[in-house]
C-alpha cells in the first residue's frame, strides 16, 4: 500500500546488539539488571519525594521530574529489545516505529532542557541563597518545568513529522536496536537535505544552548565554591559538582554527538554504542549521582520504610 508520502513500507526490522546465540542470553540477563535498577531507583526517588514534607522544595521537584524522564527513557526502547532477545522477533510497526521514535525525541529533548533548569537552581541556591526561595517560587518552578516538558513536545513532534513525511520505499531494516532519527532517515528513498537541516540547526541550537546554560551555572558555582571558608565543604560540594558534571557531560556529549552533525558522519556500530549510554546507562546513573547519596534522600527513605513497618506491625 502506497501513503500519500511514498512510503510503501508497512513494518521495519531493528537490528539488535547481537544475533550471537551464545551472548544473547547475556545481554537479555545484563539489560534485565539495568532495566530494573534504574526502575527501583527512580520510583525510590519518587516515593521519597512525593512522601516527605522535607523534600518538598525546588530542588528535589525539579529531581522528581528527572526521575520520571529516567523512568520513561528506558521504558520506550528496552522492553522490545528484551523481546527481541527472548523471541527473535525483530519486526517492528511503521506506526510502532513511528511513535517509538516520537516518544524517545520527547523524553531526550526534555531532559536535556530539564538539565539546564536545574543547573540553574543549583546557580541560585549556592550564589544567592538568602534570595533562593523568593527566586525559585512554586509558580516559577511550575513554570519552568512545564516549559521542559512542553518544548520537548514540540521538538519531538517537529523531527517525527520531518521524519515520516520522508518516503521508504525500498530497505526496511534499521541499522540500530529502536527507531531513531539518523538510522530512519538512512533508509528514505527520497532526499533528506532538509531534514538534516532542520536537525542540525534546531538541535545544535536548543541543544548547544541548553549545555552552555549549565555549563555556565556550574562555574559560577565553583567560584562560589572556592569562596567557601570550610576546607571539608568545599571537598564535598566539589566532589558533589564534578559527580554532576559527569553525568551530565556523558548525557549531553553522547546526544549531541548522535543528534548534531551530517549524515555522512553516521556509523550504525558506533551509534548502538553511543545510544547506550544516554538511553540505558545514564538513567540507572541519574538516581545515585543526584538523590541517592544525598543525606535528605537517604533520612526520607529510612523513614519511608520505618512507616512501612510500623504499619505493618499495628495491621498484624
Amino acid at each position: 500500500m502506497v501513503g500519500t508520502n511514498g512510503t510503501t513500507v508497512a513494518k521495519f526490522i531493528l537490528v539488535g546488539l547481537s544475533d550471537l546465540p551464545e551472548v544473547r542470553f547475556s545481554l537479555f540477563l545484563l539489560l534485565s539488571i539495568i532495566y530494573l535498577a534504574t526502575l527501583a531507583g527512580n520510583i525510590i526517588i519518587l516515593i521519597a519525594v512525593g512522601t516527605d514534607i522535607r523534600l518538598q522544595n525546588p530542588m528535589y521537584f525539579f529531581l522528581s521530574n528527572l526521575s520520571l524522564l529516567d523512568i520513561l527513557c528506558p521504558t520506550i526502547t528496552v522492553p522490545k529489545m528484551l523481546d527481541m532477545f527472548l523471541s527473535e522477533n525483530k519486526e517492528i510497526s511503521f506506526i510502532g516505529c513511528m511513535l517509538q521514535l516520537y516518544f524517545l525525541i520527547d523524553v531526550v529533548g526534555t531532559e536535556i532542557f530539564l538539565l539546564a533548569v536545574m543547573a540553574y537552581d543549583r546557580y541560585v541556591a549556592i550564589c544567592y541563597p538568602l534570595q533562593y526561595t523568593t527566586i525559585m517560587n512554586k509558580r516559577l518552578c511550575a513554570q519552568m518545568a512545564a516549559g521542559t516538558w512542553i518544548s520537548g513536545l514540540l521538538n519531538s513532534l517537529l523531527h517525527t513529522s520531518f521524519t515520516f513525511t520522508l518516503s521508504f520505499c525500498g530497505p526496511n531494516e534499521v541499522n540500530q536496536y529502536f527507531c531513531d532519527i539518523p538510522p530512519v532517515m538512512a533508509l528514505s528513498c527520497s532526499s533528506t537535505y532538509t531534514n538534516e537541516m532542520v536537525l542540525l540547526i534546531e538541535a545544535g541550537i536548543l541543544g548547544s544552548s541548553a549545555f552552555v546554560i549549565t555549563l555556565v551555572s556550574y562555574i559560577y558555582i565553583a567560584f562560589a565554591i572556592l569562596r567557601m571558608s570550610s576546607t571539608q565543604s568545599r571537598q564535598k560540594a566539589f566532589s558533589t559538582c564534578t559527580s554532576h558534571l559527569t553525568v551530565v557531560g556523558l548525557f549531553y556529549g553522547t546526544t549531541i554527538f548522535t543528534y548534531v552533525r551530517p549524515s555522512s558522519r553516521y556509523s550504525p556500530n558506533q551509534d548502538r554504542v553511543i545510544s547506550m549510554l544516554y538511553g540505558i546507562i545514564t538513567p540507572m546513573l541519574n538516581p545515585m549521582i543526584y538523590s541517592l547519596r544525598n543525606k535528605e534522600v537517604k533520612q526520607a527513605l529510612m523513614r519511608v520504610i520505618h512507616q512501612e513497618r510500623f504499619t505493618g506491625r499495628s495491621q498484624n
